[in-house]
């Protein structure tokens, strides 16, 4: 059943932009808060959409990527569309009438998929799809023309296993509304104006959303909206270091067993993707989580400050010192993750501070700039990908410099960032058993210091 909450009215609608579209849609949408449905995006401008409604609702944010299958003439006339899982929805009487003919129409969508498969590595990073077997679905797209995008999404999330699927836009046409809602559960759309003259123009501001804006997009509303496992505490902190304030992300389960402090290499920040989605996988197994910034904003564009380990290490070891006056997390061991120079930094802040470190991970990290790596008392676990063949070198020679208990663990088939399917869970599978074999309870580091 399609339901219009907002339809044609003598004063429409106009939004600023996106992100006023979503904050609007949000609104209306509050009730369904307490079904505590998915929220799926489609790329990319429903990206900043849907990030408003699951900020706003506290709900997780996934994406359903969907493409358009325009008319050899005219792309921007949509004769079909196909999801991310094959799903392929077509209008045989447009066709019929442009007379696309069979080979046109092969040749479209093998152009469209190689563009899905594409962003899906793009936006992924080798995350999975939040699983929607069961579940109530939440599709938020920026407007309906057609409809055949919106169709095909609908098709993929039922093919999937939702149980439940709801469809939200700020505004779109009569046509689409109706076509949808003959395959949706339900269809809310704030207008349903009786000519749409494309969806651009219910939007002062509607530019193009870039794939950085949705990367961008899925970091904020990662940060922001704790995972289920993560419902004692969560939300934005500040780690002092000297007169420097660095921003923070701290998330605790129930009866957290320990506390991750991560440590970004190579210019990254708190809003890394990758550690996000390890960060979370660690939350679930019991394991509070701090991301935050070892640079400032300004700091991050010098590169000679990425490799200023020194510095690095300082800061880290000024986020082990903070953790130990935080009451959500005082008193628990304490873990150090790193990734490039992050894990470094690390190493060197594990060598300054003995028994107060109780574990070290590094994902792909450079151990071997590391000061002192015989200092380091803390069992250290090195992960690398099988197929990053430089990094694993450097690593087996920091290995050998360690005289703490240490592992290399290869993650087989990865590269670098780890941006293979499956890659980062495995990280996260190492990681945590790492963590919870490693933090027994041990003197904790003063806080008066």
């Amino acid at each position: 059943m399609a339901q219009a909450l907002a339809a044609d009215s003598i004063d429409p609608m106009i939004f600023d932009d996106r992100h006023d579209a979503g904050r609007r849609l949000a609104a209306v949408l509050t009730p369904l808060k307490k079904e505590r449905p998915l929220v799926f995006a489609v790329p990319r401008g429903g990206v900043p959409v849907a990030a408003e409604v699951a900020v706003s609702l506290g709900l997780p944010l996934d994406l359903i990527t969907v493409r358009k299958l325009g008319s050899p003439q005219n792309p921007e006339l949509a004769v079909g569309a196909i999801a991310e899982d094959g799903t392929a929805v077509y209008d045989p009487t447009l066709m019929r009438h442009l007379q696309v003919t069979e080979g046109e129409l092969t040749e479209i969508r093998e152009r469209e998929e190689r563009e899905l498969a594409r962003r899906l590595k793009r936006f992924r990073v080798g995350s999975p799809r939040l699983d929607v077997r069961g579940r109530t679905v939440l599709i938020v797209d920026d407007g309906l023309a057609t409809g055949l995008t919106d169709l095909a999404a609908v098709r993929a999330m039922r093919a999937m296993g939702a149980t439940r699927i709801l469809l939200a836009a700020p505004v779109g046409s009569s046509q689409a509304v109706d076509l949808i809602a003959r395959e949706a559960d339900q269809v809310i759309c704030l207008q349903i104006p009786q000519e749409l003259y494309g969806i651009g123009a219910w939007y002062r501001d509607f530019s193009p959303v870039e794939d950085g804006e949705v990367l961008m997009e899925l970091s904020r509303v990662a940060t922001a909206t704790p995972s289920p496992a993560t419902a004692r505490g969560s939300g934005e902190v500040v780690v002092a270091s000297g007169a420097v304030a660095l921003p923070g992300n701290l998330s605790t389960p129930h009866e957290p067993m320990g506390l991750v402090i991560f440590a970004h290499g190579s210019g990254s920040s708190r809003l890394s993707s990758r550690n996000i989605h390890v960060a979370r996988l660690l939350n679930d197994r019991g394991l509070a989580t701090l991301l935050f910034d070892l640079l400032t904003e300004q700091e991050s564009c010098s590169r000679e400050l990425v490799f200023d380990i020194p510095l690095l290490t300082s800061r880290l070891e000024a986020a082990v010192h903070w953790a130990a006056s935080e009451p959500l997390v005082q008193g628990l061991p304490i873990g150090l993750f790193g990734a490039s120079t992050g894990a470094a930094a690390a190493l060197s802040a594990a060598a300054n501070l003995g028994q107060s470190v109780h574990a070290v991970v590094s994902r792909g990290g450079r151990p071997d700039l590391a000061i002192d790596l015989a200092r380091v008392s803390a069992p250290t676990l090195l992960i690398v990908g099988s197929r990053d063949i430089q990094v694993l070198e450097l690593n087996r020679l920091a290995a050998n410099q360690l005289r703490c208990p240490n592992q290399i663990d290869l993650v087989e088939g990865a590269t670098h960032l780890f941006e293979e399917p499956g890659a980062l869970d495995n990280v996260a599978d190492l990681a945590g058993g790492w963590f919870l074999s490693h933090m027994k309870a041990a003197p904790p580091l003063s806080a008066s210091r």
